[in-house]
């Protein structure tokens, strides 16, 4: 199968309701004048980031309910932030995102200090994760990574967010011949490998061109790879074109091209 892309070759659910969302904020005007801050962080997504940071809200509400436009002010304002993905659940429309941070520091403060403040307004239990970019930058370059680099020829239509309950250094990990393998796997256009701090846990935050490839690949294919390491795991898909507009507020390097 010839690869389109020049990168790679090829809870319980809670409803949110009016009145919840705007105790939590109102969303602005598509239009709305430019911020300072919105500009800094334009500035600050070329960066090289030095660790990354997975959120999920344990909430179901269609996104542009979310007042996704008031919470990326008060982001932008978050010390060493770079860049935003939104993430929207795929079937089950949780909230959620991937951050890009200049520091380990400043990514452990932002998931301890502001982070917890989103999910308690609207009343919700939530997930973090923080990992360290360093030791995932040549692995990921390999891969096309658009946090180190990397360009898409085309915009995601999909994102899979994985990780296996496996704790290894990624120094150890061999690398090289996953990135072979998942360099056949069908509609992957770039992947950012993920080592969790403190924990050593593998994972990984995959760009697909389809949300059917990518369903696919969480399904069927990713599960195999865990049950050769007798690994539990852990996958969610996000419905990539659903949040383009509020990440590209918060210059996600998905959309920068």
């Amino acid at each position: 199968m010839t690869d389109e892309k020049p990168s790679i070759r090829s809870t319980r659910e809670h409803t949110v309701s009016r009145r919840q969302l705007l105790a939590a904020g109102t969303v602005t005007a598509a239009g709305a004048l430019i911020a300072p801050s919105f500009l800094k962080a334009q500035e600050n997504t070329r960066m090289t980031p030095k660790a990354f940071v997975y959120t999920e809200v344990a909430i179901s509400v269609p996104f542009d309910q979310a007042p996704w436009s008031k919470i990326n002010e008060e982001i932008r304002k978050q010390p060493g932030f770079l860049n935003k993905t939104w993430l929207q659940g795929h079937a089950t429309q949780s909230i959620g995102g991937l951050y890009a941070f200049d520091s380990i520091e400043n990514a452990s403060k932002f998931v301890t200090g502001y982070f917890p403040t989103e999910p308690r307004a609207f009343g919700v239990a939530h997930n973090t994760r923080v990992f360290n970019a360093d030791v995932v930058k040549d692995a990921s370059v390999d891969l096309g990574s658009v946090h180190f680099g990397g360009s898409n020829a085309n915009k995601p239509g999909a994102f899979v967010y994985t990780e296996l309950q496996f704790s290894m250094p990624f120094q150890d990990f061999s690398w090289q011949a996953r990135n072979e393998a998942l360099k056949q796997v069908p509609g992957l256009q770039n992947k950012l490998w993920l080592s969790g701090v403190s924990t050593n846990t593998l994972g990984g935050f995959d760009a697909f061109d389809t949300l059917d490839h990518a369903l696919d690949y969480a399904i069927n294919a990713f599960p195999e790879t865990a049950a050769k390491l007798g690994s539990a795991f852990y996958t969610r898909v996000f419905d990539a074109s659903i949040t383009e507009h509020a990440s590209r507020e918060m210059s996600s390097p998905f959309y920068a091209g």
